[in-house]
């Protein structure tokens, strides 16, 4: 099923980047072609007594491995998360099956941190919260997703960014929870 999933993953990304190059000429420009990918943390546990910073559910670290596995032959050069447990915990399996360290952003500053991603041109992951995500989706690619519903958990937002051309795509995983 993954192995599926990817390779239909794998195809659209190809077909975003060959319809940009009839517009410019993106091959004599590769820096200019990076992909980003925006999700929403996984399930918390409500459960847990740290109620200002709730960690991951047992389905919330699963959810995360199964990212880490859909993302596994993605080439990936940065990881980003805000600063709570759930966050830095969803990206962790991606970071570690990638070798990278984890950047931590800000959602207070969104528009420096969405310049930050553009200047870059960084294929990354950035994982955010249920009102953050669109916002950040909304300043890369000028298109309007809005927020996240506070029980939906299987988005992954792939923004292709190729020169001024600006491409989101969205994926819903079919992970389920083994509880």
């Amino acid at each position: 099923m993954f192995k599926q999933f990817k390779s239909i993953l794998k195809n659209i990304f190809i077909v975003c980047i060959l319809s940009q190059t009839y517009k410019s000429d993106v091959f004599a420009q590769t820096d200019d072609v990076f992909t980003i990918y925006l999700v929403r943390h996984s399930e918390k546990d409500y459960s847990s007594e740290n109620a200002l910073d709730l960690p991951l559910s047992a389905c919330g670290e699963q959810r995360s491995q199964d990212l880490s596995i859909f993302l596994n032959d993605i080439h990936l050069d940065a990881v980003y998360s805000t600063d709570y447990t759930r966050t830095r915990n969803t990206a962790l399996p991606t970071a570690i099956a990638k070798d990278i360290g984890i950047s931590l952003y800000d959602t207070q500053n969104l528009n420096s941190f969405s310049t930050h991603l553009l200047t870059n041109k960084q294929d990354a992951l950035v994982v955010g919260h249920s009102y953050s995500t669109g916002v950040l989706a909304r300043l890369l690619t000028n298109e309007n997703i809005g927020d996240i519903d506070l029980d939906i958990y299987n988005r992954i937002y792939q923004l292709v960014i190729c020169g001024d051309s600006r491409k989101i795509n969205l994926f819903n995983s079919s992970f389920k929870c083994i509880e």
